[in-house]
């Protein structure tokens, strides 16, 4: 049976070096290469077509989650594990951007080993506080029906798209512009003018108002804690 074969995505020497030992150490997984740069990833996972890439947020360049997105769309074969020092809702953005898996730095060596191995084996996995993150808001989704019935009997909620809604939500819920581009895999271009679009219809004058006129209607609550 042939080893796993592992590319490593990340911008830090030392954290390379240290995750290709100890992956060249086991008899089943096998380093095919190693990147320090979205572009760089992107390029080696065509060039060497790993089993799963081990890929961090925080990138020179093309950040992590847009790395993904792409190698995901011309390998669709491809399984990405997440390997990051960031515990928030930079996961759902990685989910919808085709990872399997989101593990945070500081997870121990077997944990590691274990997650890369689901992950090739067609498992979904997470790091036990990304879980809870996840159920948190799954569990806030449930009521997400009944605060829209809310929203519905107010005309200029009623005019809001459902794109406008869901950004207008993640407003009421504390995030910012560039949080929220990245939870919708979005540019921040178009997170602002869906804001634009926003305020004109609900005729407010600035987020504190709109956030305001959200709540009111029972939006905001549903935001990942």
């Amino acid at each position: 049976m042939r080893p796993i074969r592992i590319l490593i995505a990340d911008d830090h020497p030392v954290f390379r070096f240290g995750l290709r030992a100890l992956l060249n150490a086991m008899p089943d997984t096998e380093v095919v290469g190693d990147a320090a740069t979205g572009e760089a990833a992107i390029a080696l996972a065509a060039e060497t077509r790993p089993d799963v890439v081990l890929m961090d947020i925080t990138m020179p360049g093309i950040g992590g989650i847009e790395a993904v997105r792409r190698m995901c769309a011309a390998q669709p074969e491809v399984r990405v594990l997440m390997v990051t020092m960031l515990e928030d809702d930079s996961v759902f953005a990685a989910l919808r951007a085709g990872a399997r898996g989101y593990v945070v730095k500081g997870t121990e060596p077997a944990e590691v080993l274990r997650a890369i191995r689901a992950v090739a084996d067609g498992e979904a996995i997470f790091s036990p506080s990304i879980a809870e993150r996840m159920l948190h808001f799954f569990a806030a989704q449930s009521a997400a029906p009944r605060e829209m019935a809310q929203v519905r009997h107010d005309p200029a909620f009623a005019a809001l798209t459902e794109r406008e809604r869901e950004v207008l939500e993640l407003i009421a819920g504390g995030l910012t512009n560039s949080a929220i581009a990245e939870r919708l895999v979005i540019s921040p271009k178009t997170v602002r003018n869906y804001i634009t679009e926003i305020f004109s219809k609900l005729q407010v004058a600035d987020r504190a108002q709109a956030i305001i006129r959200a709540r009111d209607a029972g939006l905001g609550g549903g935001a990942p804690r």
